[in-house]
């Protein structure tokens, strides 16, 4: 009984696992979005008000991706 249990709970672990995967791929690719519009915009923008809240959602994307990231490895570790 206490394999089938520790069987299902790693299997858990693993879905979330790939879950957070997916999540993180995705965040990746909205911060890949923001960093093409802000690299294809003007200087000039780029040092306005638009430029550096792109800027802000650029560097809040990476926090959450790193996040993920270390999720993933807590959950890594707990199996």
């Amino acid at each position: 009984m206490q394999r089938t249990f520790n069987r299902t709970w790693r299997e858990s672990i693993d879905d979330l696992i790939e879950q957070l995967e997916n999540i993180q791929q995705q965040i990746e690719a909205l911060k890949d979005e923001e960093q093409t519009a802000y690299d294809n915009m003007p200087e000039g923008l780029q040092c306005s008000e638009r430029g550096e809240t792109i800027t802000e959602a650029i560097d809040n994307l990476e926090s959450a991706e790193s996040s993920v990231e270390e999720t993933i490895d807590y959950l890594t570790s707990a199996k």
